[in-house]
């Protein structure tokens, strides 16, 4: 599947898009995330889809059904760019090794600097190394 993922964010990439996550399920579902600064709309995710249909069928890759989507107001956070992209806006952050016995934070997002962020939760600014985060997701604020 790795060739598959490399399949996909290449043509993501070259169609003008942000590859924000790939997910295979055991059922044939393959499901592509992506984004760019002014949003996704429907007819990003027509494009992208038939582009991959076509792509797969002429590498003869195997799938039921192919969903493409934006990655909704919750965006889950992969890269370190993320992380700074987002820097200012509320996140959900789930650790591998607990930090001063927590596993699970929610705050500002801060700067990355050195592989390390910095998150604000409720005004006390915790660091983080990117590699101990396991999960981590922006929180939709609604006003």
């Amino acid at each position: 599947m790795a060739d598959v993922a490399k399949l996909v964010e290449t043509t993501v990439v070259g169609l003008g898009y942000e590859l924000v996550d790939f997910e295979v399920s055991g059922r044939g579902l393959m499901r592509v995330f992506l984004d760019k600064p002014e949003g996704i709309a429907l007819e990003d995710c027509e494009r992208v889809s038939h582009q991959l249909t076509r792509l797969f069928t002429v590498e003869n890759v195997e799938f039921d059904r192919l969903e493409v989507s934006s990655p909704g107001l919750d965006r889950p956070l992969k890269k370190e760019a993320d992380f700074v992209r987002f820097a200012g806006a509320k996140a959900q952050v789930k650790l591998r090794m607990p930090l001063s016995g927590r596993k699970n934070f929610v705050g500002i997002l801060g700067g990355v600097q050195d592989g390390v962020m910095q998150l604000d939760v409720d005004g006390v600014p915790v660091d983080i190394e990117l590699a101990n985060v396991d999960k981590a997701r922006l929180v939709p604020v609604f006003d």
